[in-house]
Order: structure tokens, then C-alpha cells, then sequence
């Protein structure tokens, strides 16, 4: 494993111009277009990188983008991979190994969920303020790697709470309506039922989606902070009976792309 994250670091390494980033994004459905606030780009497509996975989600393109924004070097993944693809939990989130082998300091993610707090609307940005995990699998199971991170690395803050105070403050200069919240990461790749729903939010989560949380733990096993926002992009409970679709997903997630583009440009160009 560790020569494998090394072989692709290198790899990248060599293709890359200009200085290295320690900022990174992932960006998720409906939240690529961020790349377009991003300067002097330079693509790699995941098929080109060793040892990448290939994302095979429409609304994921499938690129790693390296340039600038709001004055910081930044590194952007265009499409993310998902255990509900196939894949196992070592290779979703093996480009954040890669990331921290770059020398990656803070890692931006982004999603679409499904909402079950009471208070949110469809088209709402949820700062994620902690997760609850519900994949059948850990991404650290199996041998842990010292150089990589400890063996049982605490989550008691896995999104920065200094992160968290800056899209705060931007948020009320800007007059922008922020929710804070619980994300449930879960397998996938179906919807919930209504049951699920009302389970996830009695349980304590706020809004649910298939990605995310696997990524997060590998950063913080790799000592990364980490800034976390899903746009809601449906709404589930027991009186909600419409049924989303991918498409539906999508187009909400399009719709809030400029809060969710205006308030990341702020904060990279803060940290």
C-alpha cells in the first residue's frame, strides 16, 4: 500500500507546473463547475494516474485539477469514487492518501444529501459539523501503517471547528442562510425509505448521503483538517412520499452551486 501511494505521488508529481498545493477539494454531484473559479488550470484525468479508480457516476467527470483560488494553490478532484460503485473502502479513499503523501494540509468536501431535519428547505447548504458512519466497512480496518496515521485516531473533531467559524462569519457578512448538521454517510446506492428517514433523524443526523464520511476518516488519520458542506437536495421523512431521482438531485445540487462556490472561494482564501 504504501509503495502504491508512493508510485502515484510520484507520478503527479512529475506532471504537475508550478508550485504544490496543501489545499485540496473534492467536489461532489452537481458541485464540479467550482473548477470554473479555478486559474491557470491543468487537468490530469483519473485515467492517466496510477492506480486510480475511474468514477462512473453521471455528474462526475473524472479529473484531477491543479491551479489557483482566492490566491492559494489548490488541488481539485472532479468526481469522487464510491463504495456503491464496487469499489472497497482501501480505494475510494486512496486519492486522500495520495493527497497527504503531496503534502495536502486541508481537505475542502462537498456532497449532495438528503435532508430530514425539520427546519430544511431544498436547495439549503449545510455546514457538516460531524458525522454519523454507517458503512458496513472502515476505510482503516486492516494493518494500520504508522506513516500514515495512528491506529485508533480520535474523531471528536473530524470537520475543523476554526474552518467551521470562518464560513460563519462569511456567511453573516454575506447575508447567506447557512445550516449546521449531522451528515449520515451510508452505502447506497438506493434512496432512503421514509422509515430510514425518520431513523436517521432520530438517531441524531440531520442530513443523509452515500460519500463523504470514508474520506474524512482517512484525513484525519492522516492529521488533515477538514471542512465539510452538503447541499440538500431532497427532502425525507415520514409525511414526505415524492420520490427523488438522480436528475431531480442534480439540478437542486446546480441550483445551489453559487452559495456553495461563493463561500469556498471565501474560505480557501482565508485559511
Amino acid at each position: 500500500m504504501l509503495e502504491t501511494i508512493k508510485q502515484t505521488a510520484e507520478y503527479l508529481r512529475g506532471q504537475i507546473k508550478g508550485e504544490m498545493p496543501r489545499i485540496a477539494i473534492i467536489l461532489g454531484t452537481g458541485l464540479g463547475n467550482l473548477v470554473d473559479h479555478i486559474t491557470d488550470k491543468q487537468y490530469i484525468p483519473y485515467s492517466q494516474i496510477p492506480n486510480f479508480p475511474i468514477s462512473t457516476v453521471e455528474g462526475h467527470s473524472g479529473n484531477l485539477i491543479f491551479g489557483s483560488m482566492s490566491g492559494k494553490r489548490v488541488m481539485a478532484m472532479q468526481g469522487r469514487f464510491h463504495y456503491y460503485e464496487g469499489y472497497d473502502m482501501k480505494q475510494v479513499t486512496f486519492p486522500v492518501r495520495v493527497m497527504k503523501e503531496l503534502g495536502i494540509e486541508t481537505l475542502f468536501v462537498s456532497n449532495a444529501a438528503g435532508g430530514m431535519n425539520k427546519e430544511f428547505r431544498v436547495g439549503d447548504v449545510m455546514i457538516i459539523t460531524d458525522h454519523i458512519n454507517l458503512f458496513p466497512e472502515n476505510p482503516l480496518r486492516g494493518k494500520n501503517y504508522n506513516e500514515l496515521g495512528p491506529r485508533f485516531p480520535a474523531m471528536t473533531e473530524a470537520y475543523d471547528e476554526n474552518l467551521i467559524a470562518i464560513a460563519d462569519s462569511i456567511a453573516a457578512e454575506k447575508g447567506l442562510r447557512l445550516m449546521h448538521g449531522v451528515y449520515v454517510g451510508t452505502p447506497g446506492p438506493t434512496f432512503e425509505t421514509r422509515a430510514e428517514y425518520e431513523y436517521f433523524r432520530v438517531i441524531g443526523g440531520d442530513a443523509v448521503g452515500m460519500s463523504t464520511v470514508p474520506e474524512v476518516i482517512v484525513a484525519n488519520h492522516a492529521s488533515m483538517k477538514v471542512f465539510g458542506i452538503s447541499v440538500i437536495t431532497d427532502l425525507g421523512g415520514k409525511e414526505i412520499k415524492e420520490v427523488p431521482s438522480h436528475e431531480e438531485v442534480q439540478k437542486a445540487a446546480i441550483k445551489a452551486q453559487p452559495v456553495v462556490e461563493g463561500l469556498m472561494k471565501e474560505i480557501v482564501g482565508r485559511c
